[in-house]
């Protein structure tokens, strides 16, 4: 590697930081990995109604036919965690908590852009993507050593979890790559035991047709009633699987003021009977417009009568426990078995579980890294395509998406 691209990929790692990304990784020009994998889990019916990433099948293998002559993919995360309980925010997943992080990224990836320009000349060329094209965002990011690609399909940074969002520069440049990550999840399977609809087919492999995140946000038109139940109190995407990783037990809030704030949405008696025009005012510039009036409106519905069903139940038996989210059972169920574990994830060592925890990926056919949706941002639901994933999201698939 020459000293001008040593040089140029610690100019762009410097202004990433200063833009305000929370991790910067550098790869070098190559097909993302598990590309036949993501093919298989297209062919398998694995994307639902999600036929975008059907019609991008062939740029999402090769970035090549969005940026003829690539050398350098340039990765970076933007932390999106939170330590609140804000009541008023509960059912919505966390990342669209505030407003839409297409507007927070997209300035900023555009930003590097021109770093990339000033210091390595005009004839340099460059692509930004944060789940609006075509790229298989999680999978180039995993490549560039940004993190590992987890059993539940999120990318894990050691530090910092998996509450980030993921934007990706393409560009002609010339830059010196970073190493991949190992995978550090080791024996752990907190995150498909978790699953209240058992999404997972096996580990790194995602069915989104049962993904409380895919039917909240993604699918179009009526959800399985058999399926309702398991929703509990989603009205928009689902934190389960993140919830319970031991990564991200110890992961720091954000502080990115763009971030921070939106509007909630409100009860669910008020979506259920929400206007168009009540909709589009309320969810401007916010992520939760992804799903349209009519499926917040589902959602609200179906979540309403679980809360029926659950005082009911309440009622009759005189117990609190089916208050407990089943997120928050398996999230304690999780914290009680792997104590022991804590510091093994915090000093980057692979989780290890006792016999009972790792009795839950027995009969789970292993599946290799990679296989799940599209490129969809940091979270296991679809995010979207150009002037379609929700809010935004990401995804490649989406916008997470």
């Amino acid at each position: 590697m020459t000293l001008a691209a040593l040089a140029l990929t610690r100019t762009v790692k410097e202004r990433a930081l200063e833009l305000g990304f929370d991790r910067v990784a550098v790869g070098a020009a190559a097909p993302p990995p598990h590309g036949e994998a993501f093919e298989r889990w297209l062919d398998a019916g694995y994307a639902g109604d999600m036929e975008y990433l059907h019609r991008g099948r062939a740029e999402r293998l090769d970035p090549g036919r969005l940026l003829p002559g690539w050398r350098s993919v340039v990765a970076v995360a933007l932390n999106y965690a939170r330590r609140d309980d804000d009541p008023a925010w509960r059912g919505v997943a966390r990342y669209a908590r505030g407003r839409d992080y297409h507007g927070v990224i997209r300035p900023r990836l555009e930003a590097l852009k021109e770093v990339l320009r000033a210091a390595a000349g005009p004839d340099v060329r460059s692509r930004a993507s944060v789940d609006t094209s075509a790229v298989l965002e999680r999978g180039l990011a995993a490549a560039a050593g940004l993190g590992w690609m987890g059993k539940n399909t999120n990318l894990i940074a050691p530090g910092l979890g998996s509450y980030f969002f993921i934007g990706i520069v393409l560009t002609t440049a010339r830059l010196a790559p970073d190493s991949p990550l190992p995978d550090r999840c080791g024996t752990c399977t907190a995150c498909l035991d978790a699953c209240p609809t058992g999404a997972f087919v096996g580990p790194y492999m995602l069915d989104a047709r049962r993904c409380i995140s895919y039917l909240t946000i993604e699918h179009r038109g009526d959800i399985d009633p058999s399926l309702h139940r398991a929703i509990g109190g989603w009205i928009f995407g689902c934190d389960v699987c993140q919830e319970v990783c031991p990564w991200n037990r110890h992961a720091p809030p954000t502080h990115d003021a763009e971030l921070l704030g939106g509007t909630p949405p409100g009860a669910p008696e008020v979506l259920a009977a929400l206007t168009d025009g009540d909709f589009r005012e309320r969810f401007r510039g916010s992520a939760l417009k992804r799903a349209r009036r009519e499926g917040l409106a589902r959602n609200a519905r179906i979540v309403l009568a679980n809360s029926a069903a659950r005082n009911a139940y309440i009622s009759v038996t005189g117990t609190g426990l089916a208050e407990l989210s089943t997120a928050r059972r398996a999230s304690s169920m999780a914290d009680d078995k792997m104590k022991q574990n804590n510091k093994d994830a915090e000093s980057g060592e692979p989780v290890q579980l006792d016999k009972e925890q790792q009795g839950g990926q027995q009969n789970r056919p292993q599946q290799q890294p990679g296989q799940q949706q599209g490129g969809q941002q940091n979270r296991p639901h679809p995010q979207q395509q150009p002037g379609q994933q929700q809010a935004g999201q990401q995804h490649e698939g989406g916008q997470k998406r």
